[in-house]
């Protein structure tokens, strides 16, 4: 479930705690995580390195190393990344452990085991990682003109809310955001993305950046699974502020008058309210 807020507010919490600190000791258990190369590809490549910064690139987090390696971490649907002093007791699921030079532990647990870490070489990102080498522009991470918006959606016939899930477009957007975006722009998910014009063009853009970055400041959705926590185990508080995600059936808190209505796009659930979104 994590997306780019979520990812981002990780990312924070690496970059505070993690960066500039050595790895001594990595222990890796399902070798499932590391499913793209293997345990002793990711020991080695960790062990007694320096974390020296804490990136983000869509959904993925991206660590460089003092080797020239970086270190990937993807969620995906379960993953977390929480950071505990050595000897607490791990959660169940957890499946890598990187001992650190100041006694903390920083811990990857994945029950579904959906999420993977490897440690690959830059220069080698689209034969190692080609997910990653094939991410469409960062809204929040890279710079993103409206006029970068504008040729995407001139470009296809697509609807919207497929358009906005499309890592290979505009990375970092999930099946939560992409429903509160559209529905902040006033827009019908199941619009074709060429018939908007620029002064809706420039409303999907703005509320891209705005409702990302709200949800940012706001520590990312921790839904009723909780499966998704900061590095220091605690949630996130923007799902008090959903408008239409997870609220098929109520009446709708923009408009007072429609009532949030739930469908299936591109295979996905999704929620609008037909009186606000056109």
């Amino acid at each position: 479930m994590p997306e780019l807020p979520e990812v981002e507010t990780v990312r924070r919490g690496l970059a505070e705690h993690v960066v500039g600190r050595r790895i001594t000791h990595v222990e890796v258990g399902r070798e499932r995580v590391v499913r793209r190369t293997s345990r002793e590809a990711l020991i080695d490549g960790l062990t007694n390195t320096v974390v020296v910064d804490a990136q983000r690139r869509g959904k993925y987090l991206v660590a460089p190393l003092d080797s020239g390696d970086s270190l990937m971490i993807h969620l995906r649907m379960s993953g977390q990344v929480l950071l505990a002093p050595a000897g607490a007791v791990r959660p169940k699921h957890t499946h890598v452990v990187l001992s650190l030079d100041d006694g903390a532990e920083a811990w990857f647990v994945d029950p579904r085991t959906f999420g993977e870490v490897v440690v690959y070489a830059p220069d080698r990102v689209a034969v190692e990682v080609p997910a990653l080498a094939e991410l469409g522009v960062d809204p929040i991470a890279d710079d993103f003109p409206r006029t970068e918006l504008r040729a995407i959606v001139r470009s296809t016939s697509r609807a919207l809310k497929p358009l906005l899930l499309d890592q290979h477009v505009i990375a970092g957007i999930g099946n939560i955001y992409a429903d509160e975006i559209l529905h902040a722009a006033r827009l019908r998910p199941d619009r074709p993305a060429n018939t908007l014009d620029a002064k809706a063009t420039w409303r999907l853009h703005g509320s891209i950046v705005a409702t990302l970055t709200a949800a940012i400041a706001a520590g990312g959705s921790t839904l009723g699974d909780a499966q998704y926590v900061d590095l220091m185990g605690a949630g996130g508080t923007y799902q008090d502020q959903h408008r239409v995600y997870g609220r098929a059936g109520e009446r709708c808190s923009t408009c007072g008058r429609g009532w949030i209505r739930r469908t299936t796009s591109a295979g996905r659930s999704t929620h609008f309210c037909p009186v606000c979104q056109r």
